[in-house]
C-alpha cells in the first residue's frame, strides 16, 4: 500500500510546487506600441523670384566670315599672314603675281584704244563715201541716157548701176558701224574694268579688321579662278549658336521682344565667355529650335569650337528654390505639419545653376511661406508618416 501511494504523493507534491511558483511569479510589463519616426531634413519655405537656367550645347561661329579667292589664274607672289593672325583693316594678306594680270589690263585697254580709231575713221570715211555716191549716181543717170538714146552701150549702164549698189551697201555698213559704236565700245570698256578690277584683286586686302582662320595656299602656288586662298573673320562679332527645346522658343522670343536682355556665360579652359541672346531661328525640329547669342568679351576663341553654356530665362515670381531630393514623383513635394508629412502637388519651373550645384524651381498655392519643406528622399514618403527634423 506504501508503495502505490508513495508515486501519488510525489506527484501531488509537484502539483502544489507548479501551482505555488505560478502564483508568485512576477508580473510580466505590459507592451508599448510605439509608431516609427523618421529622421530628415528639411528646410523653410521661402518665395523668391529668380531667372530659372537652361543648358545649352553650341558652336562658335562668325557670321562675316570671308572666303578670299583668287579672281584669275595665276601664281601667288607672296602670303604675308598664318593661321590664326589679327590683322587690321586694310592689311595686306596675300598678292598674286602681277605678271599673270596686267597682261589682261593691257590687252583690254587696247581693245578700246582700237575700237575709239575705227570709229573716227568710220566718221571720216562716210563722207567720202557719200561724195562717191553722188558720182556714181551723175554717172549712172548719164548712161542710163545714152542707153535710151542708143548711143551707149547696156553693158556700161549695168556696170555704173553695180557701181551705185556697192557704194550704198558699203556707206549703210559703215552708218551701222557708227551706230553700233557706243555699244561695242560700252563692251570694251566693260572687259577692261573687269581687267583692272582683277589686276586691282590680286593684291588681297583685308576689308575690316579680322582674324585669319585658314591659309589654304603657300607662295609660288599656281592657283584657278576662284580658287580659295585664305579664310578671315571678324573677331570681335562671334556669336554661339546653340540649340533649346522648342517649348522654350515662344518664351525667350516673347522675352526679347520685351526688350529684356538674357544673358549666358560658358568656360572655355581658363577663360569665361558672356553672351547676350541676340535672335531665334522662326524653324523647329526633333532637336530644337537654333538660337544665336553675341560674345561680349573678346576671348580669342577659334571659330568652330564648341562650348557648354548656362542660360538665363525670363525670371519667375513666388517659386520656391528647393534640391532635387525634394521631388518625389516628379512633381510632389512633402511639407512637415506637426510633425507629420502632408504631401502637395507642385508645377515644376526650371532649374537654377550656381557653379556645379542645381536646385528646382517650383511653385505651388498650398506652400506657406516659412514652413519645413521635406528635403530628404523618401521611397515610403505618404501622407500622415512621422518625422523628426534634423537640426541644421
Amino acid at each position: 500500500m506504501r508503495r502505490r501511494l508513495l508515486p501519488i504523493i510525489i506527484l501531488g507534491c509537484a502539483i502544489a510546487g507548479f501551482m505555488l511558483l505560478k502564483a508568485t511569479r512576477p508580473l510580466a510589463p505590459e507592451l508599448e506600441i510605439r509608431e516609427r519616426v523618421w529622421r530628415i531634413e528639411a528646410l523653410p519655405a521661402s518665395a523668391v523670384s529668380t531667372q530659372p537656367t537652361l543648358v545649352l550645347y553650341g558652336r562658335i561661329e562668325a557670321p562675316d566670315q570671308l572666303r578670299a579667292a583668287a579672281p584669275v589664274s595665276g601664281r601667288v607672289l607672296q602670303v604675308n599672314v598664318r593661321d590664326g593672325d589679327r590683322v587690321a583693316a586694310g592689311a595686306v594678306l596675300a598678292q598674286l603675281d602681277p605678271r599673270d594680270l596686267q597682261p589682261r589690263v593691257a590687252q583690254a585697254r587696247a581693245d578700246v584704244e582700237r575700237e575709239q580709231i575705227r570709229h573716227s575713221g568710220d566718221r571720216k570715211a562716210i563722207a567720202q563715201e557719200k561724195i562717191l555716191l553722188d558720182l556714181a549716181v551723175t554717172k549712172q543717170s548719164r548712161f542710163e541716157k545714152l542707153k535710151n538714146a542708143r548711143l551707149g552701150a547696156v553693158s556700161a549702164y549695168d556696170q555704173a548701176s553695180e557701181d551705185v549698189a556697192r557704194i550704198r551697201l558699203s556707206l549703210t555698213q559703215r552708218e551701222q558701224s557708227i551706230a553700233e559704236h557706243p555699244a561695242r565700245l560700252a563692251q570694251l570698256q566693260a572687259r577692261l574694268e573687269e581687267a583692272e578690277r582683277d589686276a586691282a584683286r590680286g593684291e588681297i586686302v583685308a576689308p575690316f579688321a579680322a582674324r585669319i582662320g585658314k591659309v589654304e595656299v603657300a607662295a609660288g602656288d599656281q592657283v584657278q579662278a576662284g580658287q580659295t586662298l585664305l579664310r578671315l573673320y571678324a573677331s570681335d562679332e562671334l556669336f554661339l549658336r546653340a540649340r533649346v527645346p522648342a517649348i522654350y522658343a515662344e518664351e525667350l522670343r516673347t522675352a526679347l521682344q520685351r526688350g529684356e536682355e538674357l544673358k549666358a556665360s560658358a568656360d572655355f579652359g581658363a577663360v569665361t565667355i558672356h553672351a547676350v541672346l541676340e535672335r531665334i531661328s522662326g524653324e523647329a525640329d526633333a532637336r530644337g529650335v537654333d538660337v544665336l547669342l553675341r560674345i561680349e568679351n573678346d576671348t580669342h576663341l577659334p571659330v568652330g569650337a564648341f562650348v557648354n553654356a548656362v542660360l538665363e530665362r525670363p525670371a519667375a515670381n513666388e517659386v520656391f528654390v528647393v534640391p532635387f531630393s525634394a521631388l518625389h514623383g516628379g512633381e510632389r513635394i512633402y511639407a512637415v505639419r506637426d510633425g507629420r508629412l502632408v504631401g502637395t502637388r507642385v508645377t515644376r519651373i526650371g532649374e537654377r545653376r550656381e557653379g556645379d550645384e542645381v536646385r528646382l524651381l517650383v511653385r505651388s498655392p498650398e506652400i506657406a511661406s516659412g514652413e519645413l519643406l521635406m528635403t530628404t528622399h523618401l521611397p515610403n514618403a505618404i501622407d500622415g508618416l512621422a518625422v523628426e527634423v534634423l537640426a541644421q
